[in-house]
């Protein structure tokens, strides 16, 4: 979705723990991309949460699968994310959605943004139903037992290279 000289880009801001960044995450951050000229997927640091992965192999990770589409930005965030929004120009936040659970507490998460930032729009992107399974935590505890993840993760990704790389 191209802009002209005389309009503002569309910026949104998808943020995340992303540990790691499966399929799920890829298929919310590419169908974004057919609605906003910039997307920016925001890694959020959380000091006192040990992850599976570092914060900068996230990064890298998110990187490596989106290096062909320059749209895509990946940055690190600690604190509100309606703060980062402001900080990179994002009048949107983008959510995935897998179900009801998901639903609910995004919602009450978009009405706090909305009385705390009331220029940033949250909208709510439902999964495809073959990715509706599909979650960082259900990775990590296929790994933490030697499961097969691939199906779960972006094709641009052995998981395994960032695991031995920490």
């Amino acid at each position: 979705m191209p802009t002209n000289d005389k309009q503002t880009p569309k910026v949104a801001l998808f943020p995340g723990s992303f540990d790691p960044f499966t399929a799920g995450h890829e298929e919310i951050v590419r169908r974004a991309l057919r609605l906003f000229d910039r997307v920016v997927v925001a890694v959020g640091i959380n000091p006192s949460k040990q992850g599976l992965l570092p914060v900068e192999q996230r990064v890298r990770l998110i990187e490596r699968v989106f290096a062909d589409e320059p749209r895509v930005e990946v940055s690190r965030y600690e604190g509100l994310t309606v703060e980062e929004c402001r900080r990179v120009g994002a009048g949107w936040i983008v959510r995935g959605v897998r179900g009801g659970v998901d639903f609910e507490m995004e919602r009450t998460n978009a009405m706090v943004n909305a009385e705390v930032a009331p220029e940033v729009e949250t909208m709510m992107m439902c999964t495809r139903s073959e990715l509706e399974i599909v979650s960082s935590s259900v990775v990590r505890e296929l790994l933490r037992f030697g499961g097969d993840v691939s199906k779960f993760m972006p094709q641009e990704v052995d998981i395994n290279e960032f695991l031995n790389n920490q």
